[in-house]
C-alpha cells in the first residue's frame, strides 16, 4: 500500500525530532517516518504500511541519510514480517534500494537474519516477526548510543587539532538528528562544540541538487540555536581562501577498505581545498559504514540519480511545472549529469570518527583494526 500523509507537526515541537518511530495503531503495525522532502516548509509524517511503501520513501528521499537507512531497512524487514508479506522478497527489494548507501544493506541483513534465525528454530511466523522487530528495535537503540560515542571522539579530535578552540566548521550536506536514531555523525560533532561553547561558526554548503544542507542542515542548526550561515557550494572555495574555515566536517555513506569515502557529491572537492588550504578534513560515521568488502573507492557503485533533479528546481508548497514535479531551470531536453555520491581517496581525509574511536592516518590497516575492535565488542 501507498504511503499516506499522516499529520502535520504543527504546533507539535518535540525535543527531538521523530524522524522515525514503529507504532501499532488497530489497524495494524505501521512504520511512521518524518517526510524529509517537505521540510523545512512544514513537518508531516508518511506511513508506511508495507516495505513497498518504504522502498519508495527510501528512493525519493523522503527518509536518508546512511544510518538512519540502516535503521529503516531493519523496521522494513519486521513491518513485511509482521503483516504477512514475503520477508525475503521485501529484504531484496529493501536492499537495492539505493547501492551506495551500504547501512541500509546491514539494516536489512541484521532482521533478516533474526527472522530466519527465528523460523528455523520455532517454526513459528509470530515468533520470527517478533525476531526481525526486536532486532530492528535494537539496531536503532545501538545507532543512538553510536551517534553520542561519535560526538564525543570527533570534540576531542577538534580540540586537540584547533587546541585554540572558537572553531569555524563546514559541512556537507545533512548529517544531524534526521539521518540517525540520534543526534547524527558529523552534525553531532558541531552540535557538541555548540554545547560547549567552542563552536564559532557553522558553515553550511546549500548542497546541490536537492538543497539538503540549505532545507535540513539549516533547520536543525536554527532549531539547536547554532551561529550557522549559509553558503552556495561553489562558495567554498572563497571561504577557505579568506582562511575562514577551521575544520572539515562530512559524513559517509559508505567508506571502503582502503578508506575511500563515498559521501554526497560535493564532498570530494571540498577535501581538495582542505589539503591544498591544510585544513583537516574529517569524515564522521558509524563502523556499520566500512565496508571490508569493497576494496577500494573504484569498486563503490555511485548512484546515479534523473537528471530532473538537476534541470529543475523543487521547492516545497510551490506551483510545479517539470516532469519531475519542479519549477524547470534548463531548456526542455537538456540532458544532466547527476551522480548522487562523489568518492574521497584516504590520502584526502586526515580522520575518520568512529562510535569505536579515530582512525588517523586512514590505511586499510588501520579500518580493518578497527573493524576487528568493533567485532570483539559487539560479540562480548
Amino acid at each position: 500500500m501507498a504511503d499516506q500523509d499522516a499529520r502535520s507537526g504543527e504546533g507539535r515541537r518535540p525535543t527531538g525530532i521523530p524522524v522515525l518511530r514503529w507504532e501499532e495503531p488497530p489497524e495494524g503495525p505501521v512504520l511512521v517516518l518524518l517526510d524529509q522532502t517537505r521540510l523545512p516548509a512544514e513537518e508531516v509524517e508518511l506511513v508506511c504500511t508495507d516495505a513497498a511503501a518504504l522502498v519508495e520513501a527510501i528512493r525519493s528521499l523522503a527518509v536518508r541519510g546512511a544510518p538512519l537507512l540502516g535503521v529503516a531497512g531493519a523496521y522494513g524487514v519486521a513491518l513485511a514480517a509482521v503483516r504477512g508479506f514475503e520477508v525475503e522478497e521485501a529484504a531484496a527489494a529493501l536492499a537495492g534500494a539505493r547501492p551506495t548507501a551500504v547501512n541500509l544493506g546491514v539494516g536489512v541483513r541484521r532482521a533478516q537474519a533474526a527472522h530466519r534465525e527465528a523460523l528455523a528454530r520455532t517454526g513459528d511466523p509470530g515468533q520470527a516477526a517478533a525476531a526481525a522487530l526486536s532486532a530492528a528495535r535494537a539496531l536503532h537503540r545501538e545507532d543512538a548510543e553510536a551517534s553520542a560515542r561519535m560526538a564525543g571522539h570527533g570534540l576531542a579530535l577538534l580540540d586537540e587539532l584547533l587546541p585554540a578552540g572558537g572553531h569555524r566548521v563546514l559541512t556537507h550536506c545533512n548529517t544531524g538528528s534526521l539521518v540517525s536514531g540520534g543526534e547524527g555523525t558529523a552534525f553531532a560533532v558541531a552540535l557538541a562544540a555548540h554545547r560547549s561553547g567552542r563552536l564559532r561558526r557553522l558553515w553550511v554548503d546549500e548542497t546541490r541538487p536537492l538543497l539538503q544542507g540549505a532545507r535540513l542542515t539549516a533547520y536543525e542548526a536554527a532549531r539547536n540555536d547554532m551561529a550557522y550561515t549559509l553558503l552556495t557550494d561553489n562558495a567554498a572555495g572563497s571561504l577557505f581562501a579568506a582562511g575562514e574555515v577551521d575544520a572539515v566536517l562530512i559524513g559517509a555513506d559508505r567508506i571502503a577498505a582502503d578508506g575511500s569515502v563515498a559521501n554526497k557529491v560535493g564532498s570530494y572537492p571540498l577535501a581538495v581545498l582542505a589539503r591544498y588550504h591544510h585544513v583537516p578534513f574529517i569524515v564522521v560515521a558509524p563502523v556499520t559504514t566500512v565496508d571490508p568488502d569493497t576494496p577500494d573507492g573504484a569498486s563503490i557503485e555511485v548512484e546515479q540519480r534523473p537528471g530532473y533533479e538537476v534541470t529543475e528546481v523543487t521547492a516545497p508548497q510551490v506551483p510545479v511545472a517539470g516532469a519531475g514535479g519542479g519549477i524547470p531551470v534548463a531548456p526542455l531536453g537538456t540532458q544532466a549529469y547527476n551522480p548522487a555520491f562523489d568518492v574521497t581517496p584516504p590520502e584526502l581525509v586526515t580522520a575518520i570518527v568512529t562510535e569505536e574511536g579515530v582512525v588517523s592516518p586512514v590505511t586499510n590497516e588501520a579500518l580493518a583494526a578497527l573493524c576487528a575492535r568493533s567485532r570483539q565488542v559487539t560479540i562480548s
